[in-house]
This record gives structure tokens, C-alpha cells and sequence, in this order.
């Protein structure tokens, strides 16, 4: 095999970090000079950005290329795997954190703790977070490239986009996976205090404090969510709430008035969108997306019902 000259292994499985990655990529480096393992929900991710890639085995991967930039998963140990890897061989190696929680889990497996060569974060936010956790570790800030691509979206979209009043009465719920990832991390489906079923009976049982008219809720589904995950939801309110149908983010976005979560990544792009947002986190818990602008529907339920 012939090692590609400052060529990259791009690594990811989960979403989030695909998203950030496959921007990465497209804004930064040659896709014909990477290669590529994807697995999981990250297939879709870089198709949909990229097209088609050169996916490899890990083990094929790190032989042809110089260095590895990795996201960081909950749902796989692929990122995890490929960081040990690098190491072991000499080879320099990334990790780019894509969100602002959980970030000593990331590299722990079974107990080994196991940190790449660099981080990289979105933000300062992330940074201060990131420096606090790790001391041993370079950290650098490299702008969000998906925030850098889907504010630009944003902005196209805007010139386009006729607003329709029709649709100013309803609610997108952004689903996350926070049961699977309990289950999954620590074998306790409520390890985290609540679960997004409970976040989304909470939506619907207040949804009066938010606005009176809101006729449908929308929930656009996490990509690791199964297909059939909120049929009972469904079928106890067949007139209130309904499934995306595939639409884009940003589409499911702009077709809604207020645009609610518990801390997606989704509620950032909806506010840049210039939509108003909600944690409807049924906790009294804050939101740890560092935007104060997001609301709390808990702080607001109770707040008023005293």
C-alpha cells in the first residue's frame, strides 16, 4: 500500500459529529486526498453532503493516510477504536467535540480513559469547557463548519422562502435519543432524570403556556430513533401531533412558529433561523446550550403557576 502525502482518515458513526466532519471536509480539505470510515446514522450525513466517498476499513484507513480526525459517539466505540489505533502506530490524531455535554465519557470505554493527540471545539464555549476537563491535552478552536454551512442555508433560504401564516401555529419537537444513551452508558434508561418521552408528554400537556393556537406538534425524529419509536404517541393524539416526513432540518424548521428540544444541536440552527425556541426539559434543570435566548418551558409553567 503507497501512503497518501498529508492525506486524512475521517472517522465517525453518530450524527452530530458526522455533521461537523462532512462541512469540515467540503470547507476545508480534498475530498480525493481522505479517506473514509462512516458507519451508522453518519452514512447518510456525508452522502448527503459529500456524495459518494472512499470509505475504507479502519485498519486500511490509518495504513494510507498521515493523520485521523474522528467525532466522538455515544451509540458506537468506532471513534473510540480508531484514537487507540492512531496511537498505537505513530499516527497523529483528532478529535472534534460536537456539542457542550458528557465530555469525559467520550473517551472512557470500560473504564480506560483514552484521549486523542489534539481537540478541537466549535466554540469558546466548548473550549472553556474542554480546558476545565482536560489539562494534559492541546485544545484549538476551529469554528463550527455545520453552523458555518447552515447559517449560510439560512440565508439562501430567506431569499427564497415566502413565509405562509398557515403554518405559524405549530411546534417542531426535535427527538434525542437520551433513553438509548442511558441504556446504552450506563444500563439505567432514566440515568439522566427524565426520558425524551417524558420531555414531549411534558410539551404536550403545556402547551397553552407557550401560545393557545398551536394546532400541531411535529416531531422530526433523532436518526438513530426507530421507526415505530412514538406510534403510541401518535395514536393517543391522532390530531395534535404527526411525524416529519423527511424533510430537511432546516425545511422542518421554517414550516414551524416555536421550535422545541431538550439540548439538540437543532435548537442552536433554529435560532439562527431567527425561530423562537424552548427546552422542554421537565426537569428544573437548565439547558446546557450556552444561549440564554433559548426558553425553559419548566421555568415558565411554574413560574406562572405561582
Amino acid at each position: 500500500m503507497t501512503t497518501l502525502k498529508n492525506s486524512v482518515l475521517v472517522v465517525a458513526h453518530d450524527a452530530g459529529g458526522a455533521e461537523i466532519l462532512a462541512h469540515y471536509v467540503q470547507q476545508q480539505l480534498s475530498p480525493e486526498n481522505c479517506r473514509f470510515v462512516i458507519e451508522g446514522p453518519a452514512k447518510k450525513v456525508f452522502q448527503r453532503v459529500l456524495g459518494q466517498v472512499n470509505c475504507c476499513s479502519l485498519q486500511q484507513g490509518l495504513a494510507q493516510s498521515d493523520w485521523c480526525l474522528c467525532g466522538t459517539s455515544w451509540q458506537s466505540d468506532l471513534e473510540w477504536q480508531a484514537v487507540k489505533q492512531a496511537k498505537r502506530l505513530g499516527k497523529h490524531v483528532v478529535s472534534f467535540i460536537d456539542h457542550w455535554v458528557n465530555y469525559p465519557q467520550r473517551f472512557i470505554r470500560n473504564g480506560e480513559r483514552l484521549l486523542p493527540d489534539e481537540l478541537w471545539v466549535g466554540d469558546q464555549y466548548a473550549e472553556a469547557i474542554a480546558r476545565k476537563t482536560f489539562t494534559d491535552i492541546p485544545i484549538c478552536v476551529v469554528d463550527n463548519p455545520y453552523l458555518k454551512s447552515i447559517t449560510q442555508e439560512i440565508k439562501r433560504h430567506k431569499k427564497i422562502c415566502v413565509p405562509n401564516e398557515d403554518e405559524k401555529t405549530s411546534v417542531l419537537f426535535i427527538s434525542e435519543n437520551i433513553s438509548g444513551h442511558a441504556r446504552l452508558k450506563y444500563n439505567d434508561e432514566h440515568y439522566f432524570g427524565y426520558t425524551e418521552f417524558e420531555a414531549i408528554e411534558f410539551l404536550l400537556s403545556n402547551l397553552d403556556w407557550l401560545d393557545s393556537q398551536i394546532k400541531t406538534v411535529l416531531i422530526r425524529p433523532h436518526p438513530s430513533d426507530s421507526p415505530d419509536k412514538y406510534s403510541d404517541i401518535l395514536k393517543r393524539y391522532p390530531n395534535k401531533v404527526r411525524m416529519s416526513r423527511g424533510e430537511t432540518l432546516l425545511a422542518d424548521i421554517q414550516s414551524a412558529d416555536w421550535v422545541t428540544g431538550c439540548e439538540s444541536m437543532a435548537l442552536v440552527i433554529a435560532l439562527l433561523a431567527g425561530k423562537r425556541v424552548f427546552s422542554c426539559i421537565p426537569l428544573p434543570r437548565q439547558c446546557c446550550l450556552p444561549y440564554p435566548e433559548i426558553i425553559s418551558l419548566w421555568e415558565r409553567v411554574n413560574k406562572n403557576a405561582h
